[in-house]
């Protein structure tokens, strides 16, 4: 594959998740939303490797990496925002006993986090 089609291929299925996200949020699946939007930026990011490196994106979900191996330029903040965004991906998929992330992810929580999700979503495809 060309690498203009990798890339295309990784920010077509980016906004897949986050249209998956966006019908969570709506259902009232709040965690989950939040596991699709780390998912959206998974794949942006890896859709900035492939254009940074002139290669295939790693096998990794791990956001920070991801954003070192496209080499971006992430600010402190942003790094802590990506790390948060990372907790999603493992607090969705493998919760502990009580609940607690679940419970954690109200209606107002969800909305705030998605939207932030988006505006990094945004710069992200602006480094493309």
């Amino acid at each position: 594959m060309q690498i203009e089609e990798v890339v295309k291929y990784w920010l077509t299925s980016a906004e897949d998740d986050k249209r998956v996200a966006e019908h969570l949020f709506e259902k009232g699946d709040y965690a989950y939303a939040l596991f699709f939007g780390h998912l959206y930026l998974e794949k942006l990011l890896k859709s900035t490797v492939v254009k940074a490196t002139d290669a295939q994106a790693p096998s990794i979900h791990n956001l920070r990496v991801l954003s070192e191996r496209a080499k971006l330029p992430v600010s402190d903040k942003q790094l802590e925002f990506l790390i948060k965004v990372q907790e999603y991906n493992l607090r969705a998929r493998y919760p502990d006993f009580k609940f607690d992330f679940k419970k954690r992810c109200t209606k107002e929580f969800t909305q705030k986090e998605l939207e932030e999700i988006v505006e990094f979503g945004k710069w992200l495809k602006g480094k493309i």
